[in-house]
């Protein structure tokens, strides 16, 4: 898995295209929902194995949780409605963020693969091309020569690109949604 760094890259560089329409701090939140998943490695405490559709990069990896988390979520924020403020917009922002986590580990270099679609189908998938290493899991682990090839890996298959994206966004809101001047 990326690490933790890795997985907020997404959530950071799409939210220039949500933010006018969405609160102005959802950004932690959409940071927090890319993170999130990795709290399955809680599992391993209660004895559930990794292949399990409830252990590691099983269903809290999934597209299917990521829409069901997004829209909780959504739901909680927007007790009422707010004018300027969209549901739709933010539960797309959160639904994005979340499950951006999953598609970056299908392109890790380790692990028994990702269940995208659990519950649905719990077969475990990788990307055809999976060129970030795999960050350790523990402080102390991570501040190693291997932790250190992670985040070196990261910089240029998710940083890197995250960086393009964020532009791309600032140049889609700017082109699509001009703006007015008071």
């Amino acid at each position: 898995m990326p690490s933790a760094f890795g997985h907020a890259a997404p959530a950071l560089a799409l939210y220039p295209l949500f933010r006018s329409r969405t609160p102005p701090r959802l950004w932690l939140l959409g940071v927090a929902c890319a993170m999130a998943p990795d709290l399955d490695v809680l599992a391993f405490r209660f004895g559930i194995p990794y292949d399990d559709p409830l252990g590691h990069r099983g269903l809290f990896h999934s597209v299917p949780f990521a829409a069901f988390f997004a829209t909780l979520l959504a739901l909680a924020i927007f007790t009422r409605p707010r004018p300027g403020a969209s549901r739709l917009a933010t539960w797309a922002y959160l639904f994005l963020a979340t499950t951006s986590h999953g598609v970056l580990d299908t392109f890790t270099d380790g692990g028994l693969g990702v269940a995208l679609w659990c519950p649905f189908d719990c077969s475990r998938h990788f990307a055809p091309f999976r060129p970030i290493a795999v960050s350790p899991i523990g402080v102390g682990a991570f501040f190693s020569a291997r932790g250190f090839d992670a985040l070196a890996s990261e910089l240029v298959w998710v940083w890197l690109p995250c960086v393009a994206l964020a532009w791309l966004c600032v140049q889609l809101r700017r082109g699509l949604l001009p703006v007015t001047r008071v």
